[in-house]
């Protein structure tokens, strides 16, 4: 929950309850920041002793506390507006007044959004995590399938020969594109906002750099009215979730539509039975991954529909606006592991993708481009092998409209083995070996190229966790020093 004030032991009797009680709490969504506000406390304590705002004593007293409530968890919290409040309650509740010396030079707007800063980074990072994984498994499926040859399709029609490792490396690269965006938001949600208390600063000497090293913050937000009242770090992080999930959901798509036409087998933990009809295997999860994209969509929409507007600093409505961030992010989150798993336990049969990669004349522009090749005009080509496909995909059919275009035979352009060679889907492929096509050799070059990538972000996003937990051992080892 965001907002000033307090309640109970905090606030003693003056607005303690209410018809309004339950309306205004955010406990039952609370749970999830319990750890980042003990964090942000202990934190805020130490500075505050460090700059001898609080004595030691008190504030070893308060650490204590705030130990014990750590352990007894979340649950055994005494009632409260949000967990915020509750925690203090509790900790004056062991320590009695002195224990509300915790709330030094802070208000709960410069607490609240540190705590949400400190527990966004963690989700960022995790979802970073799991979409690199699903990069690795596109890439053990390109690695696998360089040489499968499959339709390819442009409005859902035929159009040229490809292969499930350029498909899946399409898919790749997108999603390396989604990783770069979530790395970015971790970047400018990790930046500080304790210390700025209700949005005017205060009289403390407070120092609100070494807060932010002991809680990992790489930097700090200047502006102290900037800093409560912004949350546009999770607008940021919720729109890279709502790219992601339009990209899973154009995979998700596609799987469907190709297990629906035979071209790929689902895995039975990915798909399920008809009630009724036995005979059924359906994608099912594949297409809740699809829908998890209106999901990601409406939770950025109602955040920033709760954001428009608001006049600085703090509003109480910017208690509703977390809670879509935190939808947003655990629906893409859980529907790109799904769809990694779909994707690195199908099967793609070989036979019926062969098969299917030639219907439509998929191979007309291969032929369009070797007469192109051979010096005739690419938009003659194009006519001649437009002409043809109306008598039919062949040899025959070609040196007829090559003939009625031009008025001389096929064979005066190419001879017939290099035009037969095109025409099939195999060697189509093979021809189209520019940087990024599907040639096996390019795609060997792809693939490493995506190997690299996503090792360089799983390394950038073990970097962050890693100074994230130094900083955690060091924020520990001071809390310590006052046992």
């Amino acid at each position: 929950m965001d907002g000033e004030g307090s309640e109970t032991v905090v606030r003693r009797e003056r607005f303690a309850g209410g018809p309004a009680r339950e309306f205004l709490s955010s406990m039952a969504f609370d749970d999830r920041l319990f750890e980042a506000d003990l964090a942000v406390d202990r934190a805020h304590v130490v500075m505050l002793a460090e700059q001898g705002i609080v004595d030691a004593a008190d504030a070893g007293a308060i650490l204590d506390a705030l130990d014990d409530v750590a352990e007894e968890g979340f649950d055994a919290l005494p009632e409260g507006e949000d967990v915020h409040e509750a925690i203090e309650t509790a900790v004056i509740e062991r320590v009695g007044p002195d224990g509300g010396r915790m709330h030094t030079a802070r208000s709960r707007n410069d607490e609240v959004a540190a705590c949400l800063r400190y527990e966004y980074r963690d989700t960022l990072l995790e979802a970073i995590e799991t979409t690199v994984a699903a990069r690795e498994a596109l890439c053990e499926v390109a690695e696998a399938e360089r040489e499968t040859v499959m339709p390819g399709y442009t409005h859902l029609q035929p159009a040229q020969p490809t292969t499930v490792a350029h498909w899946a490396l399409s898919y790749e690269a997108a999603l390396a594109r989604d990783t770069e965006r979530l790395l970015d938001a971790f970047d400018r949600t990790n930046r500080s906002p304790l210390g700025s208390a209700a949005f005017a600063g205060t009289p403390f000497d407070v120092d609100r750099e070494r807060t932010a090293e002991l809680l990992g913050f790489e930097s700090v937000l200047d502006n102290s009215m900037d800093a409560v009242s912004s949350r546009d770090f999770l607008v940021e992080g919720s729109a890279a979730f709502a790219g992601l999930a339009t990209t899973l959901s154009g995979l998700a798509e596609d799987l469907v539509v190709f297990a629906n036409r035979g071209l790929v087998e689902l895995d039975d933990d990915y798909a399920s039975t008809s009630s009724i009809m036995p005979q059924k295997k359906n994608p099912d999860t594949l297409e809740l991954v699809r829908s998890t994209a209106g999901d990601a969509f409406g939770g950025l929409h109602g955040l920033l529909t709760t954001m428009k507007g608001l006049p600085r600093a703090y509003n109480r409505d910017l208690q509703n606006a977390s809670p879509h961030a935190w939808r947003v992010a655990d629906a893409v989150a859980e529907a790109t592991d799904v769809a990694a798993g779909a994707v690195s336990t199908a099967d793609w049969p070989a036979e019926e993708l062969a098969a299917a990669a030639g219907e439509g004349f998929s191979t007309a522009t291969g032929v369009a481009d070797l007469l192109a090749m051979h010096g005739l005009p690419f938009r003659t080509a194009h006519e001649i092998v437009a002409a043809a496909a109306e008598r039919g995909a062949d040899y025959d059919a070609l040196d007829a409209a090559c003939e009625e275009v031009v008025g001389e035979g096929i064979d005066s352009l190419a001879d017939r083995d290099a035009v037969e060679a095109v025409l099939d889907p195999v060697a189509s492929v093979a021809s189209r070996d520019s940087m990024g096509g599907p040639a096996p050799g390019a795609t060997a070059e792809t693939l490493a190229s995506a190997l690299e990538g996503c090792a360089a972000h799983a390394d950038a996003a073990a970097s962050r966790a890693d100074a994230l937990a130094v900083a955690e051992e060091s924020l520990a080892a001071e809390v310590s020093s006052y046992a």
